[in-house]
């Protein structure tokens, strides 16, 4: 997918960018490949691969759920910055909180937004666990987003203390995500949650399934929930 391809992609959605963030979106590039040689970002380099499997798949999480207006979005084990980033850039008032237990990643991060000029954004290097418990990160997102960092059980517990009440948790998943969806019902009810939206679709070009997955916060968290850094890993929140 080239960068036209990719503009009109987002166009016929409703995304309409200016040349700034077209810019932000080629200097994003430029940087992922080249820090990319000093540490491993992504394996993922071909300019339209990028644009296709990290941007695009990034930003398809607002096709669906509105990310417009000055939402607070924490983004869990984003790596290279995926889908904040590029939500951020095609959405300035965003105001985002990366969380990332590798600070290599952290120092990346900082000198993107940097380089981005973005506003609003702050890079933490901490474990999700230790994020969930902070009063300053504990229920204090509008939006926690997480894409293919650990099955849905897992990724439940390290997620959703981080949202307010009348927040969201989405979950970006690839193929055959169903069977995460059921075993992850208890751990979603347990910690406050509830599935509120599903979708598939397929990934243009390529063809290839993505899932998203909305929970609605509904409940207060419970106070021993996340555990400790490690444990939701190995011993997930399943009946």
């Amino acid at each position: 997918m080239n960068e036209e391809q990719f503009l009109r992609h987002l166009a016929e959605r409703g995304i309409e960018l200016s040349e700034e963030q077209i810019r932000q979106f080629r200097r994003y590039y430029e940087l992922l490949v080249e820090w990319n040689e000093k540490m491993n970002l992504t394996a993922i380099t071909d300019r339209d691969q990028v644009y296709l499997k990290h941007f695009l798949d990034s930003v398809s999480v607002a096709f669906r759920t509105p990310f417009d207006g000055k939402l607070t979005v924490c983004d869990v084990g984003a790596g290279a910055g995926f889908p904040s980033i590029p939500l951020k850039i095609c959405f300035p008032e965003l105001r985002v909180t990366i969380i990332d237990s590798l600070n290599k990643r952290i120092t990346f991060l900082n000198e993107l937004g940097t380089e981005l000029g973005l506003d609003g954004v702050r890079f933490v290097h901490a474990r999700a666990e230790e994020a969930g418990r902070n009063p300053e990160f504990r229920e204090a997102f509008d939006v926690v987003t997480a894409r293919a960092v650990a099955r849905l059980p897992v990724l439940a517990e390290l997620c959703l203390p981080l949202v307010k009440e009348g927040g969201r948790f989405i979950s970006m998943k690839a193929a055959a995500a169903e069977e995460e969806l059921d075993e992850a019902q208890f751990a979603v009810k347990t910690l406050g949650g509830r599935l509120s939206d599903s979708y598939s679709f397929l990934l243009p070009v390529e063809e290839s399934e993505r899932n998203i997955f909305v929970f609605d916060k509904v409940a207060k968290t419970p106070k021993k929930y996340p555990r400790k850094p490690g444990t939701p890993g190995k011993q997930p929140l399943v009946r």
